[in-house]
């Protein structure tokens, strides 16, 4: 071989072994979407590799319950992921114990794509510790035919829950038939929709006069008969499927769910779904849009500080809106938290003949801006503070208890475990 010949080659050879050995590798995380998002996933690898050749993306699944522990011993370790597909729960428990970094200097200016509702999620104490990703949002569905018995427009908007449940009591009068079917099960959403704390300072305070105000509403509606009286259906700590088949056996004129619960009114209730109008869900006072769980993506401590430019680049790529609106058509039933995908033709436009399913996602779309995670943050072991709350409002609802004295008693339960947890 001639001299020069190689060292052009020696050459060449070194510069390819260096561009090699400076690529970034991004390792992120999901839960839970293997093998069904393959495609989805490798394309979003290819597409970024090809655009952006100094990165190494590589994509791993864990199943949902196992995601956690294998998070927490990658960061103890000092070897996390870049970036880790996150509940808005779990993000927040991260944060508290700084195992997350806030992203705010990361996203900079693109924090404008993303919803006011769903950045809000993820910021506690003026910091945002996550990428927003995909969402859920909830609408109303309403029997016009039991409407129109009862003297009501099925397609005229019911904004608050003071007419949600007046069109209750009045179509129960009317018609003999239930208006409604809260999620009483769960009296820590019903709170916090309506905009009413339920911890400060580390106690109790759901017996506040507000409270109690609120729950003597439902006092008042279950014995005019305009919530269903199933206890399932009303009390179930998860009433999804009782007041499904409830409002597909035309017991009951209206359904809050996710638009895709209106599927299952399709295929199990073709007679109901005949007559079925879908409005945007009530609000709270504050404006809270019900029915949000949202995903997101979060960078954990021990990131190679060299590396976080790269990794938000990436992060705002995988959360941007053309992958997010593709990623609500690879699930069919999912939402995006960046504002231009909600508005898409995918959303909006409806076909010649659109149904309740169509309308319902178009709705849901709509109403985004402010849709929430009601969830309880930062108190580990929920379980019995729930089922301890339910039970308590139950007996109200139900007449064997005052709302005061039920409120009462949950507020003492509760204080009690937060005091044994500090």
């Amino acid at each position: 071989m001639k001299p020069a010949l190689a060292v052009l080659l020696t050459g060449a050879l070194c510069v390819s072994t260096l561009a090699h050995a400076e690529k970034i590798r991004i390792e992120f995380w999901t839960m839970s979407l293997k093998p069904k998002f393959d495609s989805y996933f490798q394309k979003i690898e290819k597409d970024y590799e090809r655009a952006n050749p100094n990165v190494d993306i590589v994509w791993v699944d864990h199943p949902w319950d196992k995601i956690m522990p294998r998070l927490h011993g990658a960061i103890a370790a000092a070897q996390p992921p870049a970036l880790a597909n996150l509940n808005v729960e779990w993000a927040y428990d991260l944060a508290q114990r700084r195992s997350i970094v806030p992203v705010d200097k990361l996203m900079g200016a693109d924090r404008a794509m993303y919803m006011p509702g769903a950045l809000a999620d993820v910021t506690w104490e003026g910091k945002t510790y996550a990428f927003p990703w995909y969402n859920g949002v909830s609408v109303l569905a309403v029997n016009a035919d039991l409407f129109r018995r009862a003297g009501l427009d099925p397609d005229k908007p019911i904004r608050t829950l003071d007419e949600q449940l007046a069109a209750a009591k009045q179509i129960a009068e009317k018609t003999g038939v239930a208006g409604l079917a809260p999620e009483l099960g769960l009296p820590v959403r019903i709170f916090m929709a309506e905009g009413l704390p339920l911890v400060e300072k580390n106690r109790a305070v759901f017996n506040s006069p507000a409270h109690v105000a609120l729950l003597e509403k439902y006092v008042l509606a279950y014995k005019s008969k305009a919530l269903i009286h199933d206890k399932a259906a009303l009390f179930g700590e998860d009433n999804f499927q009782a007041a499904i088949a409830a409002y597909n056996a035309g017991k009951l004129a209206m359904l809050e769910t996710a638009p895709t619960g209106l599927a299952r009114v399709r295929d199990d209730g073709k007679a109901v779904y005949a007559k079925t109008r879908v409005l945007p869900a009530p609000q709270g006072p504050t404006g809270v849009v019900k029915g949000g769980w949202l995903f997101d993506f979060v960078v954990p401590k021990g990131v190679d500080p060299k590396a976080l430019p790269e990794v938000a680049k990436f992060a705002k790529y995988l959360t941007n809106d053309a992958n997010q609106l593709a990623f609500s058509k690879a699930t069919g039933g999912t939402y995006p938290s960046a504002t231009k995908a909600a508005f898409d033709p995918y959303f909006q436009q409806l076909p010649a003949n659109a149904g309740a399913v169509e309308n319902a996602r178009a709705i849901g779309a709509r109403n985004l801006a402010n849709v929430r995670t009601l969830t309880l943050l930062g108190i580990d072991d929920t379980e019995p503070l729930y089922r301890k709350l339910r039970e308590e409002v139950e007996s109200a609802v139900t007449g064997r208890k005052t709302a005061k004295a039920a409120l009462d008693a949950a507020v003492v339960f509760w204080n009690d475990k937060l005091s044994k947890a500090r």
